[in-house]
């Protein structure tokens, strides 16, 4: 995973709407999170949701127990400062996801947008895989949104994976369904297209 010092460069150096990855409301994620049927009450994490409007939308739709990590100390800052006292219902973790000690089976829902493709190692993709086997509820839903096989090469810099669904799904293995997929074109703040994947599965029961 990238160094901190990295990310908050970026933070520092643009406003949270000028990034690549900026969405005014995270619609795919918003339409998966709902298709989920998990109650108002349910326990969801947005892993690297920093700025992201997600956490807005989810309390704007009744979500009560949310959690947003990140490892950008100022990204958290610029949705806690966004929020204001309505974000202090907000956990919000400031951590590298691979080295994050999560609770055991605290989450009815993972969400990620746009993390997991930086990881270029196996190593990598093991430990975060681990991480949401152990983080996860039994029966517990998993969104994950990576670059698409024809999706950029690169963000801020830095190399990235791409995936097809079929191969998204491969990197957690059996404990997963899959239970669908989405294609986005996500419009960049400057214009650009950049073509993602969302994969929808749910951990195994047992």
């Amino acid at each position: 995973m990238q160094s901190r010092k990295h990310w908050e460069t970026v933070y520092s150096t643009k406003s949270v709407d000028a990034v690549s990855w900026y969405q005014p409301h995270a619609e795919q994620s918003l339409r998966l999170i709902s298709e989920t049927r998990v109650p108002l009450s349910a326990s969801i994490i947005d892993v690297g949701g920093g700025a992201s409007t997600l956490v807005d939308d989810l309390l704007e739709a009744g979500y009560s127990d949310l959690t947003v990590l990140d490892l950008s100390k100022s990204a958290l800052a610029a949705a806690r400062t966004r929020l204001g006292a309505e974000g202090g219902s907000v956990k919000w973790i400031e951590a590298d996801i691979l080295e994050a000690n999560l609770p055991p089976h605290a989450f009815d829902v993972w969400h990620d947008r746009a993390v997991f493709h930086f990881l270029t190692s196996p190593e990598q993709r093991r430990i975060y895989v681990e991480t949401v086997l152990r983080a996860v509820k039994p029966g517990g839903h998993v969104i994950v949104a990576t670059f698409a096989e024809d999706g950029p090469l690169q963000c801020s810099g830095l190399p990235v994976m791409r995936y097809d669904p079929e191969g998204l799904h491969a990197e957690f293995g059996e404990p997963f369904t899959l239970l669908r997929h989405r294609e986005e074109e996500h419009r960049t703040p400057s214009g650009g297209i950049q073509k993602f994947i969302y994969c929808y599965c749910k951990k195994t029961a047992s």
